[in-house]
C-alpha cells in the first residue's frame, strides 16, 4: 500500500515559491543574485494597521474566533464592497480565510465534483489549475493572445463553455500579466455569461487597488447585477496593504449555501484565521487609504522603467500593464538563439535558467503560468535593484548569438 495518495500526482509545488526558495539559497551561498520572482510588495505594513494588531494582543484578543471570521471584520468587508464596488452583502454572506489562496481552495473543494469543468484563461495564476485538479475537476485552459492584450474575449469564452462548466475564473488585474478588464471588456464577458445560467464566476480581485493611468477597476457583479447570485468575489489585504505575512483573504457571495459550505471546509481544516491578523485587517479596510496613491505612483515608475528597458532589448517585447506589480514580457524572439556556452534557448525555462546562470537574475518562466512564450518579472522591489537587474538582463541578451 502506497503511503502517498494518488491525488498528489495531479499537482506540482508552486513554481513561484520554488524560484523564491532558489534565490534565498543562492544568497546564503554568497551569490549576488537578484530575485524578481516574489509577488510581494517591498513596502512595510502601514503603522496604523500594525498598531491595531499590537492593541489586540494587549487586549487579550488572542482566542479562537468564529470559523468565518469576526463579525467586525466581516462587517468591514461588507462596508468595503458597498463603498468601492457598489455591492451589498451581509456579514453572513462573507467568509474570511488565511489568505486568498485558502479561500480559493475552500471554494473549489466545496463545489467541484469529478468531471466538473473550470474555465481558466491563460496566462493564469499558477495555483488555479492545480487546485481544480486536486478537487478532481477538469481545468479548461483558454489561451489569450497578445493581440487581445492577454485577456479573455467573449468569443473565446463562449467557445469554452460546455454543459459541464461549473466555474469561470477571472483575475483582474492579473497575476502574472498585470492586464485588467475595462468596463466594456467585462461587459462583453458578462453578456455571454447571462446566456449560460449553470456557469458560476469566481473573480479574484486581489490586485484591485493597484492600478495605473486612471484605470477604473470593475468586478463582474458590479457590471452585471443580474449575475450576483452566481459570483464569488475573492479578495484580501495582502497586496494593497503589504500584509502578505498576515494571511487574511476573504470571499463574498449572495449564495448562502456556497458560503455555508466554504465555512464547513474551513471548520475541518484550519478553523478561524489569526485573531490578531483579523483585528489588523479591520483597520486596513476601515482606516486611512491615503498611502495607496503614493505607493501606486512608485509602482508605476517601476513599471514604466521595466517596460521601457525590456522593449529596448532585441528579441523581447513587453506590453504596458494596467495594474498589479508584474510585467510579462514576450521572449519568443530569443528562442533559437545560442548562449555563450553553446546551448540553444528553446523555451521560457531555458530563458529563465540562462538569466539566472549567466547574470544571477531570477525571473519566473512563463510556462508556469500556461504561456511558454513569456516570463514574469515582479517589480515589487526598489528602483535601484530594478536598474541593476535590467542592466544584467540586457547584458545576457546581448551575448546571445543567432
Amino acid at each position: 500500500m502506497a503511503l502517498i495518495a494518488q491525488r498528489m500526482g495531479r499537482i506540482a509545488a508552486s513554481p513561484t515559491l520554488a524560484i523564491t526558495a532558489k534565490v534565498k539559497e543562492l544568497k546564503e551561498e554568497g551569490k549576488d543574485v537578484i530575485g524578481l520572482g516574489a509577488g510581494e510588495p517591498d513596502f512595510d505594513t502601514p503603522d496604523n494597521i500594525k498598531e491595531k494588531a499590537i492593541e489586540a494582543i494587549k487586549n487579550g484578543d488572542t482566542k479562537y474566533t468564529v470559523v468565518s471570521g469576526t463579525l467586525e471584520l466581516r462587517q468591514a468587508i461588507c462596508d468595503k464592497l458597498k463603498r468601492d464596488n457598489e455591492l451589498e452583502y451581509t456579514p453572513a454572506q462573507v467568509t474570511v480565510g488565511t489568505g486568498g489562496k485558502q479561500v480559493l481552495f475552500n471554494a473549489f473543494m466545496a463545489t467541484i465534483d469529478k468531471g466538473d469543468e473550470v474555465i481558466i484563461p491563460a496566462p493564469y495564476w499558477v495555483s488555479y489549475p492545480d487546485m481544480v485538479a486536486l478537487a478532481e475537476g477538469t481545468p479548461v485552459i483558454v489561451p489569450c493572445t497578445p493581440e487581445n492584450n492577454l485577456k479573455l474575449t467573449a468569443e473565446d469564452l463562449r467557445a469554452a463553455i460546455t454543459d459541464k462548466t461549473k466555474w469561470l475564473v477571472l483575475n483582474s488585474p492579473s497575476n502574472p500579466t498585470g492586464a485588467a478588464y475595462s468596463f466594456d471588456e467585462m461587459k462583453a464577458l458578462t453578456d455571454v455569461l447571462k446566456e449560460f445560467s449553470h456557469v458560476n464566476i469566481l473573480t479574484d480581485d486581489m490586485y484591485e487597488k493597484i492600478v495605473y493611468d486612471g484605470f477604473e477597476f470593475v468586478t463582474p457583479a458590479q457590471v452585471e447585477p443580474s449575475l450576483k447570485d452566481r459570483v464569488l468575489i475573492v479578495n484580501g489585504v495582502s497586496k494593497a496593504y503589504a500584509m502578505t505575512g498576515w494571511r487574511i483573504g476573504y470571499a463574498a457571495s449572495s449564495n448562502d449555501e456556497l458560503i455555508k459550505n466554504i465555512n464547513k471546509i474551513q471548520s475541518q481544516s484550519t478553523s478561524n484565521p489569526s485573531s490578531i491578523s483579523q483585528a489588523a485587517a479591520v483597520e486596513a479596510l476601515n482606516g486611512t487609504q491615503d498611502f495607496l496613491p503614493e505607493r501606486n505612483e512608485a509602482f508605476k515608475e517601476r513599471r514604466d522603467f521595466c517596460v521601457n528597458s525590456l522593449n529596448a532589448m532585441e528579441g523581447i517585447n513587453c506590453a504596458t500593464p494596467e495594474g498589479a506589480f508584474y510585467v510579462f514580457p514576450e521572449c519568443k524572439g530569443l528562442f533559437g538563439k545560442k548562449t555563450p556556452d553553446g546551448k540553444i534557448l528553446k523555451n521560457s525555462n531555458d530563458v529563465g535558467a540562462y538569466f539566472l546562470d549567466e547574470v544571477l537574475v531570477a525571473v519566473v518562466p512563463g510556462i508556469a503560468f500556461g504561456a511558454d512564450d513569456f516570463f514574469r518579472i515582479s517589480y515589487a522591489t526598489s528602483l535601484d535593484v530594478l536598474k541593476e537587474a535590467m542592466e544584467r538582463i540586457a547584458t545576457a541578451v546581448s551575448k546571445l548569438e543567432g
